[in-house]
């Protein structure tokens, strides 16, 4: 289900880009679980601002006989377009078996923001698998394209967390950077001993992080946003009206 909704965290200042819309997601029910199969498709048009966020966090549940459960989400953002993509995180129950498929399609001009995190289970409980999978193009050029697998069970590419519940990252790709001079553009910069803000090609920046728990990887993430500058800097939620 899709939701009209008010700004529920800090976000960054994208009101130069145009006016945003902002929708969050909210799920029926726990899960997925083991065999389900999701897909999110979102098109963002010409000159349009979105800022996407989510209701709560996914708790990714085993199912039977050890079924692999499947998020697909499918981006487009056309010219002149902005998207700010700020999901929960997804949290990796004991048992379960979990792909989360993200392809991004960027016009040459446009903007983006997308968040990810993931918990490795719950209080006082092992994760289960988790496999990230994102490609991000824009003007069919690859921008970034990364495969992550945490937890237990994973495979011939695991992340070595080092006894770390939380990791997470936030990529921006800002067309403006694409322009300025090399000083002007992000720069790599170590957070802290577990995060990292990383250039990319193509006028974007990818900031990392391993962390102990969610409030201390978002609060991670935000300060990298931060050391990027405006307009990405998460500005303060505004009071109810």
């Amino acid at each position: 289900m899709l939701f009209t909704t008010r700004a529920k965290e800090g976000e960054p200042s994208v009101a130069h880009r145009g006016v945003p819309a902002r929708v969050s997601v909210a799920a029926g029910a726990a899960g997925p679980i083991g065999g389900d199969e999701l897909r999110l498709e979102v098109e963002v048009g010409p000159g349009s601002v979105l800022v996407l966020s989510e209701v709560s966090p996914s708790l990714l549940l085993p199912g039977r006989e050890g079924r692999v459960s499947t998020t697909r989400v499918r981006i487009s953002v056309a010219t002149g377009g902005t998207l700010v993509w700020l999901p929960e995180p997804l949290v990796a129950a004991r048992g379960c078996d979990h792909l989360n498929e993200v392809r991004v399609d960027l016009a040459d001009d446009a903007a983006l923001l997308m968040r990810e995190e993931v918990v490795l289970g719950r209080h006082g409980e092992t994760g289960g698998r988790v496999r990230l999978s994102t490609r991000v193009r824009r003007s069919g050029r690859a921008l970034l394209c990364q495969d992550l697998e945490l937890g237990t069970g994973a495979g011939r590419t695991p992340v070595v967390a080092h006894g770390h519940r939380a990791v997470g990252s936030v990529l921006v790709a800002d067309p403006l950077w694409c322009a300025q001079e090399a000083r002007s553009r992000p720069r790599t910069r170590l957070l802290s001993g577990d995060a990292v803000v990383t250039p990319l090609p193509q006028g974007a920046a990818l900031i990392s992080a391993l962390c102990q728990d969610n409030a201390s990887l978002r609060d991670t993430l935000r300060s990298g946003l931060a050391a990027l500058g405006p307009p990405w800097t998460p500005r303060p939620v505004p009071p109810p009206p």
